[in-house]
């Protein structure tokens, strides 16, 4: 049974009202929400705001081991540090290093632009900050709903965005329901942001319906692969970034590897593979794990054991594949509109901003009541920061 049916057979839903309705419980997400609530304390007012987030917990679904630029914290919460944010080893050393299959050698500072420079940057569990970040939220009165995927959005009568559903539970997999059949619920808004990462489903749907990336290049994607490792002390140095280029990949393949050493013996491994390879028999993930047998980089790992790992797809084409960001009652933030810094290898510090911009474009908009229309305002002020 379709949508449709089942709301014509077990329907009306159940809805809830708010203000703002934030999809995506990551950096982006929960900046906007913050930040909207931020505004409201400052101004005297009362504005309620919803993060839906698939994942069990704040963080679940956040791969651990980043690079964070605290501009855009600096700008959140300029008192982070004694808010006791988890952004605990700052950046000691940067490292370049080219690969051959049997030998390596280190790039000058000298030879390489700007982008490459750590220096004031933070080595940081992101999952651990977000789950912060989730706590700061909360705090400020933001309604956090995790394990509630957002399956359907909601539009109104005159086909703009007024919020989503979550999913419905209880369906067998023929698509029958069971006993324990519960319709999803509504989460109607006023405006909507859209911050589900990367080819977000519900931001792809958007881009398609409103032609939002008419007037971009084609997005390029890359998968990235992470593992956290807990090595010997012998083998830790904190506050050390190695990022690496050349073997395993070769010179028609784009990607690259690093390691972030942080926290107590921990490093954070992984690889980066742009998914326009051309050789079908290309596995980026038996690279990666040749990548940590070069003599360069296995002794890091010898005498240590894996905790985790994951993988993700990543946003790489930059501001030339930028789509339109705003539609008729919402938003797209973070990497569901693809705003990571290819160049930086960094993300999170853009997640943030463009967080803090769209709640900040949205509470302007409430504050004049209205709702549902386009936030024409977000496009400029992202134009005109230093994102």
């Amino acid at each position: 049974m379709n949508t449709e049916e089942l709301l014509a057979q077990y329907g009306p839903r159940e809805a809830m009202d708010y203000d703002l309705v934030i999809v995506g419980g990551g950096p982006a997400g929960l900046s906007a929400a913050i930040h909207a609530k931020q505004i409201a304390q400052r101004e005297g007012r009362e504005i309620s705001v919803c993060v839906l987030e698939k994942g069990s917990e704040v963080g679940a679904h956040i791969l651990s081991g980043a690079i964070m630029d605290p501009r855009a914290l600096n700008e959140l919460f300029p008192d982070w540090q004694s808010m006791g944010a988890p952004l605990e080893t700052p950046v000691s050393k940067d490292e370049f290093i080219f690969l051959t299959e049997s030998s390596s050698f280190t790039v000058p500072h000298l030879l390489l632009p700007n982008c490459f420079s750590n220096r004031g940057n933070y080595i940081l569990s992101l999952s651990n900050f977000t789950r912060w970040l989730g706590g700061q939220a909360e705090q400020l009165g933001v309604d956090i709903f995790p394990g509630f995927a957002a399956a359907e959005i909601l539009f109104n009568a005159q086909g703009a965005v007024c919020g989503v559903a979550t999913g419905n539970l209880g369906i067998h997999k023929d698509g029958n329901v069971s006993e324990q059949f519960q319709l999803g619920m509504e989460l109607r808004a006023k405006y909507t942001l859209f911050a589900e990462g990367s080819r977000g489903h519900l931001g792809k749907q958007l881009i398609t319906k409103y032609r939002l990336d008419r007037e971009s290049d084609p997005q390029s994607y890359g998968i990235g692969i992470k593992e956290l490792w807990e090595v010997t002390p012998e083998s830790h140095r904190p506050g050390l970034v190695i990022h690496t280029a050349g073997w395993p990949l070769d010179q028609q393949t784009y990607g690259g590897s690093f390691l972030y050493h942080f926290g107590e013996n921990k490093v954070a491994v992984g690889m980066v593979v742009g998914l326009s390879y051309r050789n079908p028999y290309l596995s980026p993930f038996d690279e990666f794990q040749r990548y940590k047998l070069h003599p360069a980089i296995r002794p890091t790992f010898e005498g240590g054991k894996r905790l985790a790992y994951g993988a993700r797809a990543i946003t790489a084409g930059g501001l030339n594949s930028l789509p339109q960001t705003v539609f008729p009652g919402g938003a797209l933030i973070g990497c569901d509109a693809g705003y990571l810094n290819a160049s930086r290898i960094k993300g999170s510090h853009a997640a943030i901003k463009s967080g803090m911009l769209a709640a900040q474009v949205a509470m302007s908009a409430l504050s004049e009541n209205r709702a549902n229309d386009i936030l024409s305002a977000y496009p400029s002020a992202f134009k005109n920061s230093w994102l």
